[in-house]
């Protein structure tokens, strides 16, 4: 960017590596950002190189030159996705604390669930992934109790009320159907707080495991609980293009969309 120009407040959070740019807005909405001493907005714009800009009372600094990270973590079971905890939880922070950067995370996994994460200090990788608008597929191993009937599995790939709104159908299937519980696969194409947990208590079914295996074209693999690696030249490639289909298919859909309204006029 030039030095004279102006961005959004929340992209100049991001950029700096504090949060994500949604994370962001919301910090922005509860009052914890200014600009120049003034309480920022939504929408506001500020000069990162000449405005003085603070979140929570810490001022942020752009550094142009700072390397860029993009973690795929193996999440373990018992850690919550935040950078602290003042209750004394384990954060998963905790585990990439040798990376001379300041990460956060690319969605969330709730503490009793596992598998893939990904963690990254560039805002606008994170934001591609995580706007709703996207629908970024992500792939999750389930295993419910007790076994799962024709109906409950009709009724979870088709959408279920939670929270007051109908989830997006969902791709599932059954990999190993036991006397007391099953294992399934489902892909999300959104993704609402807990909403796994509460597609399955929506229908009668308990959630004893849930572990995140993929993301779009990612896939964890073999990488062990607690451990982390960098993503490959490939993998990032392949976000990327996956990414520009989606965008491609979400604007088809939409122009579709407007021409059946124009013909029904």
């Amino acid at each position: 960017m030039e030095k004279d120009e102006k961005i959004r407040v929340q992209k100049i959070i991001a950029d700096a590596g504090i949060a994500s740019r949604r994370k962001a807005e919301e910090l922005i909405e509860k009052g914890a950002v200014t600009v120049n001493g003034q309480r920022a907005k939504l929408g506001d714009k500020a000069n990162p190189h000449k405005d003085k800009i603070t979140v929570a009372g810490r001022e942020i600094k752009l550094k142009s030159d700072a390397k860029k990270y993009y973690i795929m973590l193996h999440k373990p079971r018992g850690y919550i996705t935040t950078a602290n905890d003042e209750g004394g939880r384990k954060c998963v922070t905790e585990l990439v604390e040798d990376i001379p950067a300041r990460l956060f995370y690319v969605g969330r996994l709730d503490r009793e669930s596992e598998g893939l994460l990904l963690m990254t200090n560039d805002g606008d990788f994170a934001n591609m992934i995580t706007h709703p608008s996207t629908h970024f597929a992500k792939t999750y191993r389930v295993t419910v109790r007790p076994r799962i009937s024709e109906e409950q599995l009709t009724e979870l790939t088709t959408g279920v009320m939670i929270d007051g709104r109908k989830s997006m159908p969902s791709g599932i299937r059954v990999v190993k159907s036991e006397q007391d519980r099953t294992v399934l696969e489902i892909i999300l194409e959104e993704g609402r707080n807990r909403q796994i947990r509460k597609m399955c208590e929506a229908v009668g079914l308990e959630v004893a495991r849930l572990k995140r295996v993929a993301e779009g074209p990612v896939k964890l693999g073999m990488l062990q609980p607690g451990k982390w690696r960098e993503l490959t030249n490939e993998e990032m490639k392949a976000i990327r293009n996956y990414h520009k289909k989606l965008v491609s298919k979400n604007e088809h859909e939409t122009e579709s969309a407007d021409k059946k309204k124009d013909n029904r006029k």
